[in-house]
């Protein structure tokens, strides 16, 4: 791994912080932790505010859409990982000016938990708010389930057009209206022909050869739907545009705007050799391109790569994307960079206070087992990561590793709390460390369950009511079935052992409920994933471990050893 970086943790916030300082009259931090930047006149009176936000990596998304006849503010998560809720929720007020905030991002399970999340909590300050998902990539969902498409480039459009109506004083619903539009409208679908490598992770997301390529490659590394030789520009721009046409089915002579993007490390030049063949495939084909676009727009680090952005345009969208637009990163139309003092609020160089608490006392029961348990986790985290590599984004074993030292902080502040307190403040540990997907539902999961124990934990009863209300709780929020090759595949044979539990040994139970769930993974290994990035790859994650359920059956088995001592 070549990179100009310091120490990987630090990553996020050292960019961050070179940022606010480069752009003091144009961005300002809204929360201690720089997580939450806004424009440097958000909350004007008004006006409706659009926050955005996602994973690192992606500059100048999302971050670069954050300026004037664009977004107001962004939370920003750590490299490919969501932000959390309380960072979404800093971004929302700040930017709230009395008329609403509309939330505009990708379709991922985790920034949706955490957006959703964050919207009950403006709700609770009288700050309405809606949501608009882009899921633009063609490649990851076929048509009739569109629903499930992945946010990738094409998200550009809603931040322009969203932006210059909110702009213009359009009320919520209207703001939200065409956004909507927008981000049911644009395709895309691109190429990869090398892999990105997370700082935290010194190794790449996927492996290809020299001389390959990947359709369908996602932002985070995810895999695409085909590999193949690599191809010369124009027969990969016929391959992407005949998936782009095919799919939005157009009437010759429909005005259209194209955008080409790169993922990072290809050269700008190479991105016109594929508009210059994009251009002469839909002229042929009789669609007329207007407002071109041609750069680097949503990268995905070092990665290699480009994809093509098709928005089909009325009158209405026309005027909306032509509208002056400027932030540090993007400038449309003419638009002037905002340039004014910096307020008050949380600046660059303000120090995050961390609410440690006084630490001390002796451990509960469920406390001295936990801390064995969350400190086994970590060993296992580059496994994870290779296994979600595979089918993801390769973040899952950061978000075991980091959210395990995170929990066991929390329980070290307080090890004799309650086990409901114990149990409430290790899932939101575990779902803030790294608010992945996997992180948001477990961590909500723990919360929501830990209502099970408020009496104590004191036996098997309630142990199965904790466990059961945790599975329907990442049930109710993921959206997955059983049989879908989910992490509830894993739970679901092992919650059945612990209820029908008899004599067993809190060892042997735990030794039971592990083999339960590794039997589970071993017979669903060989299914297609139907439920999540997985899903994307469609028929390609046949014969892939599933990374939830593994790191389940992984908890399970660190907690069998701890119980036995």
């Amino acid at each position: 791994m070549r990179k100009i970086i310091n120490e990987p943790s630090d990553f996020v916030d050292e960019f961050l912080e070179g940022i606010l300082i480069a752009h003091p009259g144009q961005l300002r931090a809204a929360s201690a932790d720089r997580r939450a930047i806004v424009r440097a006149d958000a909350g004007r009176p008004g006006k409706v505010g659009i926050v955005t936000g996602g994973g690192s990596g992606h500059l100048p998304a999302f971050l670069g859409y954050v300026g004037r006849g664009l977004c107001d503010g962004v939370a920003v998560g750590n490299v490919f990982s969501s932000p959390s809720a309380e960072q979404v929720h800093a971004a929302t007020r700040a930017v709230d000016g009395g008329a609403g905030v509309l939330y505009l991002y990708g379709n991922y399970g985790g920034d949706i938990y955490n957006f959703d999340l964050a919207a009950e909590l403006a709700a609770a300050d009288g700050i309405p708010t809606a949501t608009v998902l882009a899921a633009d990539d063609v490649a990851s969902a076929p048509p009739e389930r569109r629903d499930a498409r992945r946010g990738v480039a094409g998200m550009v459009y809603a931040f322009k057009i969203a932006g210059a109506a909110a702009e213009r004083g359009w009320p919520l619903e209207r703001v939200a209206g065409v956004a909507r539009r927008v981000a049911e409208s644009t395709r895309t679908i691109g190429v990869g022909l090398s892999p990105t490598i997370l700082p935290a992770a010194d190794a790449p997301t996927f492996e290809i050869d020299e001389g390959e390529m990947e359709i369908g490659i996602g932002i985070h590394g995810e895999p695409g739907v085909h590999r193949g030789p690599l191809e010369p520009a124009d027969a990969i721009a016929d391959r992407l545009l005949a998936a782009l046409v095919e799919d939005l089915g157009l009437p010759e002579g429909s005005p259209v705007s194209v955008l080409v993007n790169g993922l990072g490390a290809t050269p700008l030049e190479e991105l016109y050799v594929l508009y210059r063949r994009t251009a002469h495939v839909l002229a042929e084909r009789g669609l007329a391109i207007e407002s071109p676009f041609v750069g680097e727009y949503v990268t995905s680090l070092e990665a290699a790569g480009a994809s093509i952005s098709i928005l089909p345009l009325d009158d209405e969208l026309r005027e909306l994307l032509a509208d002056p637009a400027a932030s540090p990163f993007f400038r449309h139309g003419g638009g002037d960079v905002l340039d004014v003092a910096p307020d008050e609020g949380p600046g660059p160089f303000d120090e995050a206070e961390e609410a440690t608490g006084a630490e001390g006392g002796e451990p509960s029961p469920l406390a001295a087992v936990l801390l064995r348990v969350l400190a086994a986790l970590p060993a296992h985290a580059e496994r994870l990561r290779e296994l979600d590599a595979a089918l993801g984004d390769g973040d899952l074993g950061i978000t075991v590793a980091s959210g395990a030292e995170a929990a066991a902080r929390a329980i070290r502040r307080e090890p004799s709390a309650p086990d409901d307190v114990l149990l409430r403040r290790i899932g939101s540990a575990f779902a803030s460390a790294n608010p992945s997907t996997f992180a948001a539902l477990v961590g909500g999961a723990l919360v929501s369950a830990s209502a099970e124990v408020a009496d104590g934990l004191v036996d098997r009863a309630h142990v199965a009511a904790f466990a059961r209300r945790a599975f329907d709780r990442i049930a109710d929020r993921g959206g997955a079935r059983l049989g879908d090759k989910t992490v509830l595949d894993a739970i679901a044979p092992s919650l059945e052992v612990l209820e029908a539990a008899a004599e067993e040994s809190d060892a042997e139970l735990v030794e039971a409920m592990a083999v339960a769930a590794e039997r589970a993974i071993d017979e669903l290994t060989p299914a297609p994933s139907a439920r999540g990035r997985a899903a994307w790859l469609q028929e390609r994650s046949r014969g892939r471990q599933d990374p939830g359920m593994t790191a389940y059956a992984v908890f399970l088995r660190e907690l069998q050893a701890a119980i036995a001592g």
